[in-house]
């Protein structure tokens, strides 16, 4: 299996963590990791996401980041319209692909001690390809 990896750089404190931990597992699992690309933040992952589906060498994308809570309600609204749209398209292009994003509303704190999750993220795209083959 062959994957992509889109990583908010919005907390990159946070997401790198996330990535490092993401790339460790797929290895562990015998999975590749064909690309990884950089977004400024979550919100602006499905245009890429898109172009990662189109291509034939990628079975499945894992979305990683980290939406913490502001001073406003914001981070709802980003991984409200996020969430819907990766959705959206791994229906759309039939491959999966997992919402490897915490959040919303969580501190910093708390965003750290997930970051662990991405090693989830991985497995969960594993799992929908070995089931959807």
């Amino acid at each position: 299996m062959k994957i992509g990896i889109v990583v908010s750089e919005f907390n990159y404190d946070i997401t790198q963590m996330m990535m490092e931990r993401a790339k460790e597992h797929a290895k562990f699992l015998g999975v590749e990791v064909k690309e990884i690309i950089h977004v400024p933040g979550v919100f602006d992952m499905p245009l890429v996401i898109k172009k990662l589906l189109e291509k034939k060498d990628i079975d499945g994308v894992v979305t990683l980041g980290a939406v913490i809570k502001g001073e406003t309600d914001h981070d709802e609204t980003v991984i409200s319209h996020a969430a819907r749209k990766i959705a959206d398209l791994s229906l759309e292009y039939g491959k999966p692909v997992s919402l490897g994003i915490t959040g919303p509303g969580m501190t910093r704190m708390q965003a750290q001690q997930r970051i662990d999750r991405a090693k989830n993220a991985v497995e969960s795209v594993v799992k929908l390809y070995e089931n959807t083959k």
